[in-house]
């Protein structure tokens, strides 16, 4: 509607929405009231869904009139098909993987869709699941994925006898053309809503299909409101803890040998926990609960890794526990705790320390206001205030030493010693004193007599060496030319060296004089050579 030019839906008689819970969402408020502002009034509108939603508010936003609800098993006893068997298994979270990898060694030849609760497990668990080599294809779907490749692997699923791990993106709107026989939801679905579409991947029509829903022990609610929905479910028997396969071992290998693995697994920690957090019925979903070190052993992970929103929600539960104990307070005694509540916030609490306290503070506050002063006492001794970092102010004062005289007066310092005629046995000697610079003088002589005679040896040793760098060097250029040249002159062949000129000596003019000859014949000779080479 918005890139078709002279698109016009004047005409339109019949609206058909499938899904209608989902798109009456807020999620496509926008888009949905854009789509209904371009459509006649006068039409009839259809919703499809399998949790059909009742809402007016809803309802009004498409101007139904008068709407009528037809419901194709409205007087069932259970909300799901009757070909569904339906099971649960309480499942701590650090077995969840290994639970789900001996379901799948079990089933290889069933066509399986496994449910999680974000992408990023998805894609670890599918990276890891392939290259432990089950024995059966494995697939993904999630909703980071282009709509091309979804439909390759929708219609591979279709055909193919296989595994597909998959986000809610899979819930709705698939119609796989051969039934698939189980669907296993590894992570407790939002709500009861959300579990019906699920489940709704197998049983289609006419044919059977299983399901197993794994819960966690702090998840059990999750089963009275499955029962007030009409959820029909069943409770297998445990399987053996000697028969199941543990896969964390194998896991922390393979995270050991492919690094990229090991950032997959701890972002998939991460959003699980994170999807907990956003989770709105705190009744069934509660991150405190869930035993996060385990969790991350049973990813293979070395380390837990480090969570901000989950220590940020720790903090507002210790703050809201310090509020409670500093509430329940006679009304008498505002003055004597009114500091405690100044330093609240830097207070760690002790579980031990807080029940003990309370218990004393509740006796006092019985036996009348006599005790006030004892509360007072008592409160410092629930907390513990955090240490505060050393401040050292370089510009401080310095200390010194102050002296005083028999009289109690202050001395200057060292006053005493420079004083001569003051007798006491503390004063120095200044033959004493005058021996000791002597002594010290003679013994710096020598020192430098030493430091002096290294320095000489080190310098004649440096000198030697580089005159021997060069002899090497020289021997081996005279090698060398020895070696192009053969049996030729070695008078030609020999290292030319430029005659050293001494200037400021006796003999300056005689050499200078001996240069220029050599120069002139040079001249003469190479003048010759042209001549000759011109006849």
């Amino acid at each position: 509607m918005d890139e078709t030019p002279n698109f016009d839906c004047s005409k339109m008689q019949v609206l058909v929405l499938d899904e209608a819970d989902r798109i009456l969402d807020s999620g496509f408020k926008k888009e949905l009231n854009a789509i209904i502002s371009q459509l006649p009034k006068r039409r009839q509108t259809m919703l499809f869904s399998a949790t059909q939603t009742k809402s007016v508010q809803d309802l009004a936003r498409l101007s139904l009139k008068d709407p009528e609800y037809i419901s194709v098993h409205e007087e069932s006893v259970t909300a799901t098909p009757t070909l569904l068997k339906q099971k649960v298994m309480i499942v701590p979270l650090d077995q969840k993987l290994d639970m789900l990898w001996n379901f799948i060694k079990t089933h290889l030849k069933s066509k399986t869709l496994v449910f999680l609760s974000s992408c990023k497990q998805v894609k670890f668990v599918f990276e890891a699941f392939k290259k432990l080599h089950p024995g059966i294809p494995l697939k993904c779907l999630h909703g980071r994925m282009k709509q091309e490749k979804r439909m390759a692997i929708y219609s591979e699923f279709c055909e193919k006898c296989s595994i597909l791990f998959a986000t809610d993106v899979a819930a709705r709107g698939l119609d796989f053309n051969r039934a698939v026989d189980w669907v296993v939801q590894v992570d407790c679905p939002e709500n009861v809503a959300s579990y019906i579409h699920r489940v709704g991947r197998t049983a289609r029509y006419k044919s059977l299909g299983k399901s197993v829903l794994y819960l966690l022990p702090s998840e059990t609610k999750m089963l009275e409101k499955l029962e007030a929905g009409k959820v029909p479910v069943h409770y297998p028997p445990k399987p053996r803890k000697e028969l199941l396969q543990p896969v964390s071992s194998l896991l922390a290998s393979l995270l050991v040998k492919y690094p990229e693995l090991q950032q997959q697994a701890q972002r998939a920690f991460v959003t699980y926990l994170r999807s907990i957090h956003l989770q709105k019925d705190k009744e069934i979903f509660d991150v405190l609960k869930l035993p996060i070190d385990e969790y991350s052993a049973s990813l293979g992970l070395p380390m837990t890794p480090k969570i901000r929103f989950l220590k940020q929600k720790i903090k507002s539960k210790a703050v809201a526990t310090k509020s409670i104990l500093v509430e329940p307070e006679v009304p008498k005694k505002e003055n004597v705790l009114e500091g405690s509540r100044e330093k609240i916030d830097t207070v760690v609490f002790k579980d031990e320390e807080i029940e003990n306290d309370l218990l004393h503070v509740a006796d006092t506050s019985n036996e009348g206001d006599g005790k006030s002063a004892e509360i007072g006492e008592l409160m410092p001794a629930t907390r513990l205030l955090k240490k505060k970092k050393l401040k050292i102010n370089m510009h401080r004062p310095l200390g010194s030493r102050v002296v005083f005289d028999d009289e109690g007066n202050t001395l200057p310092p060292l006053a005493r010693i420079a004083d001569p005629q003051s007798g006491n046995g503390t004063l120095i000697d200044p033959e004493q004193k005058a021996e000791y610079y002597k002594r010290m003088r003679e013994d710096l002589k020598k020192a430098d007599k030493e430091d002096k005679l290294v320095e000489r040896q080190r310098l004649r040793d440096k000198k030697f060496k580089q005159k021997m760098k060069w002899k090497a060097g020289n021997e081996e250029e005279e090698d060398n030319q020895d070696n192009t040249s053969g049996s030729g002159d070695k008078t030609v062949n020999r290292r030319h060296k430029k005659s050293k000129i001494y200037f400021d000596s006796d003999n300056d003019e005689g050499e200078r004089k001996e240069a220029s000859r050599k120069q002139t014949e040079d001249q003469e000779e190479l003048a010759l050579r042209l001549l000759q080479s011109m006849h």
